[in-house]
């Protein structure tokens, strides 16, 4: 079989939208190739349409038959849906026929760092509590995120609640941290969508990067650490406060902390708030790339009402 032709599917994940038609454009790819192909696929779920049992992802390249792109894909199965939500990390099974394409076997992946050994992984675990559990302990998608007030790299105050109506991207990072797979690769995440997303930067759409280390990330330390990202401060916000506002804040996102031999030990969480100022999704780990993330934080645009 001849090879498909690059992007052979007009959803790829340059498009501020997600087509149906790209359903249709699937199942021609399938009619050229073989019967019963299967890829291997991995992803990240943007959204689920149950009456339609398909799911709509943002995948990587499948070698040998598509580019990286967002991509609706039906399920025979509509149980394969249950254990989705969006932001969830999947891997599945692309069977193509000669006349359809569908998913199968759909796995959520759970976020393991190899680069923590055993023992860390064992202290951050047991980190849950240590500085004392909020209320509502860990946000889980849709419920609303309480207000906080901290204080960004210009020493401005900044609470959650002055951004109501806008979408808010939040990550936690610090800014000693140089391991490139961890905090550095998390800003860069950051620093791409800003320049995607530039156009809906401020007017729709906040970023917050909070610290876990206060004590050295002041002011002056996260105006530095913004310059290397070339953030504009006023819709990219560096947050930082006291310990206790911190550690409140990373309880409410489950995000675990504690200082190794002069450094931090950390667990890795982006988040998305919907302009009601609900949790949309809490993304763990650092497995999902930019563009992915991007792809994410669009379908949440896109489906919030026009300002």
């Amino acid at each position: 079989m001849p090879p498909l032709p690059n992007n052979p599917c007009p959803g790829n994940r340059r498009r501020t939208t997600v087509r149906f038609s790209c359903l249709a454009l699937l199942c021609i790819c399938a009619s050229v190739a073989r019967a019963d192909t299967k890829y291997p696929v991995r992803g990240v779920v943007l959204k689920i349409d149950k009456s339609r049992q398909t799911f709509v992802a943002s995948c990587d390249s499948i070698p040998g038959y598509m580019e990286a792109m967002v991509m609706p894909y039906p399920v025979h199965d509509a149980k394969e849906l249950d254990a989705l939500a969006p932001g969830a990390l999947i891997d599945f099974t692309l069977v193509v026929e000669k006349d359809a394409a569908y998913a199968e076997n759909i796995r959520v992946r759970k976020y393991q760092s190899v680069e923590q050994d055993p023992e860390t992984t064992r202290r951050l675990k047991l980190l849950d509590g240590a500085f004392g559990s909020p209320p509502a302990g860990i946000l889980q998608p849709g419920q609303p995120v309480p207000d906080f007030v901290l204080t960004d790299q210009n020493r401005r105050r900044v609470a959650l609640s002055q951004f109501s109506g806008k979408v808010i991207l939040i990550n936690f990072i610090y800014t000693r941290c140089a391991l490139p797979n961890f905090c550095l690769r998390i800003s860069n995440n950051f620093g791409v969508l800003q320049r995607r997303l530039q156009p809906r930067m401020g007017k729709d759409l906040i970023f917050l990067t909070v610290t876990f280390d206060p004590v050295h990330d002041t002011p002056e330390a996260l105006t530095r650490y913004a310059n290397i990202w070339h953030a504009d401060p006023q819709n990219w916000r560096f947050l930082t406060g006291s310990s206790s506002d911190i550690a409140r804040v990373c309880a409410s996102f489950g995000v675990d902390f504690f200082p190794d031999e002069g450094l931090m030990d950390h667990s890795l969480h982006t988040a998305i708030i919907d302009p009601t100022g609900k949790l949309v999704v809490n993304l763990e780990g650092n497995e999902y790339s930019a563009e992915q993330l991007g792809d994410l934080v669009q379908t949440v645009l896109d489906r919030a009402p026009a300002r």
